[in-house]
């Protein structure tokens, strides 16, 4: 069978207002880790990536020898901001985001993973978005805006109206027209390239958007982590050459990097599965966190990152007997097994360990062109074997196969003679259009830690049967180790196809075992090459004179996922502690007394110098009891608070506490050094 597609910034010179530098410092600063875990070398953020960070007032001043501009921050005020926090959280909540950024009145649902973005929910989503929009420009692309709703025939030039399934929000206009709201765009811009490119020479091309895309998730669940609506960028390069795609990824992975230490992110970049996008190389940006929905196996040696499904296994010594060799360890004993649904049901039933357990999957050959069906005729499978408590690999099964394979339709799969969810490695014996592929874990005949036979159970080919004291060599039906010596039995091998686990050997650095980390992802780089354009026949003169597909690649970063990262990566049980690159206000001005002239007066004063020095400022001037203020100030995580006080006032002094400082309740600063001290410390964080 031929090879599948897989299924699936530094100042030049000093900044006039030092506080406007925190976008790229604080950062790099406090992501060590991120930066130790990149494959790729990371040079420093060059000059262009580093605008000032927040503001929307703009005063051009008179500099020594050219015009400079330098940004203020927003003031607002709490009593005409809509902040509407609450003690409880929802109840569907699970996910820390969810909770802190409904309860700190950032986010409210509107319906199932649909979410509308309250004044500071939506001012991280802008501060996000416009750090996502200058690394990008900084990095040669070209912003564009394509529309959410395409025409479904786009997606069938790909094939990928069924790939989506249920997944796509498909329906017919009122003129029957099949149409979806778009979960990415690679079609709807591969169609306007071929339409508006036609030579070499208008290539490299590199375009990007940030928009909102949808995918009907069945379970929409963790608030902004996975809902059916959420903002995201895509961009899409465009070449002639692989070399020049490379050069574009480099450049895109580069951007990533400078995005996410921007936005003061821990993170890791891993090795991944490109999933229904395609193509032949990926890597995810991961936010480093416990609460993480993903799996990233790491070399703490040599740095090596990927997450389960794309993670290699280093080297697994083969039995000192030799693969498959032992003698049984009893009499092959059939037992009923019935209402056992999962592995785990049936270890308990049986009395077994998962790890003595054979897990049999059935998979069938996805045949990709004429050629293959006149090739290989008829119906081909694929039966992967591993140890019940490993997961197998699809990605690893079809490039052992070298096929495109989909898990087997019980129907279908059953008048084949396999009895999906009791199949044992028999059941693929004598079937000449069946390979069987197994793990180097499930064929072992020898207990070696025990000196005895290995005990295995697996499925007994018929419904709600399995039996125990399974061996290789007796029961298989062939020998096995002849077979998987014998290059010429096709349709037995050995191989790696299942995910990796903590604990298994470093693919990078020999007796070093993988470690097991939680992340999220938030970016995702594709090297798609002609997947799309040849499907719909973009192609292009070459200074050859004659046409080529168009070497693509597809960039995607999450805006709304890494909101809801941000929080779940540095919070505590009070509420948020925003990263000051996109916390939504730097400074919170809190007026204990907001009827009192004085106290309004330094709140203003305060709140304008520090504006002028480029923070954000939200003054709380609330009639609220002081307690609950500060509950207040707590959850929506603004990372500097200044309290004006009668006390503090009366010696001419304001309280100034970092968010993220719980060991102290403050210290007294006078009122003429609180914007100096305000602008430190956020420069600090």
């Amino acid at each position: 069978m031929s090879t599948p597609h897989p299924p699936r910034l530094w100042e030049g010179e000093r900044l006039r207002t030092p506080a406007l530098a925190l976008g790229a410092s604080r950062a790099l600063v406090h992501s060590p880790r991120s930066i130790a875990h990149c494959p790729l070398p990371i040079p420093p953020v060059p000059p262009a990536t580093l605008p000032p960070i927040m503001s929307t007032t703009i005063e051009t001043t008179a500099m020594a020898s050219s015009d400079r501009t330098r940004k203020r921050g927003d003031i607002a005020r709490w009593s005409q901001t809509l902040i509407p926090t609450a003690k409880e959280a929802p109840a569907d909540a699970e996910a820390p985001s969810h909770k802190l950024l409904v309860r700190g009145g950032f986010i409210r649902r509107v319906t199932s993973g649909v979410y509308q973005y309250l004044p500071l929910g939506w001012r991280v989503l802008s501060k996000v978005s416009q750090i996502v929009r200058e690394e990008m420009n900084a990095a040669g692309a070209s912003e564009m805006l394509m529309p959410a709703l395409a025409p479904t025939e786009l997606l069938k030039e790909t094939g990928r109206a069924e790939d989506y399934g249920d997944l796509l929000f498909r329906f017919e206009d009122r003129h029957g027209r099949d149409c979806y709201l778009g979960p990415t765009h690679e079609e709807v811009i591969t169609d306007m390239m071929r339409q508006a490119v036609s030579s070499y020479k208008q290539l490299p091309l590199n375009l990007y958007q940030i928009q909102t895309k949808y995918r009907d998730e069945f379970r929409p669940r963790a608030g902004l982590l996975r809902g059916r609506e959420f903002l995201m960028k895509d961009a899409y390069s465009f070449d002639i050459s692989l070399d020049g795609l490379n050069a574009a990824y480099d450049k895109m992975y580069q951007a990533y990097v400078n995005v996410f230490t921007r936005c003061g992110l821990d993170f890791t970049v891993v090795e991944a599965e490109a999933g229904p996008i395609g193509g032949s190389a990926s890597h995810e940006f991961m936010v480093n966190c416990a609460t993480g929905e993903d799996t990233i196996m790491v070399c703490p040696s040599s740095g090596y990152a990927a997450n389960v499904e794309k993670c290699e296994i280093g080297e697994r010594a083969e039995p000192s007997g030799g693969f498959f060799v032992g003698e049984p360890s009893g009499e092959l004993d059939e037992m009923h097994t019935p209402d056992c649904p999962s592995i785990e049901d049936v270890c308990k039933f049986m009395k077994v360990k998962p790890k003595n357990m054979l897990k049999t999957v059935v998979f069938k050959v996805v045949k990709q062109s004429e050629e293959e069906e006149k090739g290989y005729p008829g119906d081909w499978w694929v039966v992967a074997v591993v140890r019940g408590d490993h997961d197998v690999n699809l990605g690893k099964v079809s490039a052992i196969s070298e096929s495109k394979l989909q898990l087997a339709d019980p129907a279908e799969a059953k008048a084949f003679g396999f009895e999906i969810g009791f199949v044992s490695p028999r059941a693929a014996v004598g079937k000449h259009q069946t390979l069987m592929i197994v793990d180097p874990d499930a064929a072992v005949g020898m207990d070696a830690a025990k000196g005895k036979p290995m005990f295995w159970a697996t499925g007994a080919d018929k419904k709600d049967h399995h039996v125990k004291h399974f061996n290789w060599q007796r029961d298989l039906g062939k020998d096995p180790v002849a077979a998987n010596k014998d290059s010429a039995d096709c349709f037995f091998m050995t191989g790696s196809i299942r995910n990796a686990i903590e604990g298994d050997p470093s693919p990078r650095a020999k007796g070093v075992a993988l470690e097991a980390k939680r992340g999220i992802e938030v970016g995702h780089i594709f090297k798609l090459g002609a997947k799309y354009s040849s499907a719909m026949g973009f192609r292009v003169s070459g200074e050859d004179q004659q046409l080529h597909d168009v070497i693509m690649g597809c960039y995607g970063i999450g805006v709304s996922r890494a909101v809801a990262a941000a929080v779940e990566m540095s919070c505590d049980d009070d509420g948020i502690q925003w990263p000051a690159a996109i916390a939504p206000y730097h400074v919170l001005i809190t007026v204990m007394k907001p009827g009192d002239a004085k106290s309004a007066e330094v709140a203003q004063q305060l709140a304008q110098e520090i504006s002028d020095a480029g923070l954000d400022v939200l003054i709380d001037d609330r009639d609220e009891r002081p307690g609950s203020k500060f509950k207040d100030a707590d959850l929506i995580g603004v990372p500097m608070r200044v309290t004006i006080g009668e006390k503090g006032l009366a010696e001419g002094a304001v309280e100034v506490k970092l968010r993220s400082d719980r060991q102290s309740k403050g210290s007294f600063v006078a009122i003429g050094e609180a914007t100096a001290k305000c602008v430190e410390a956020i420069e600090g964080t």
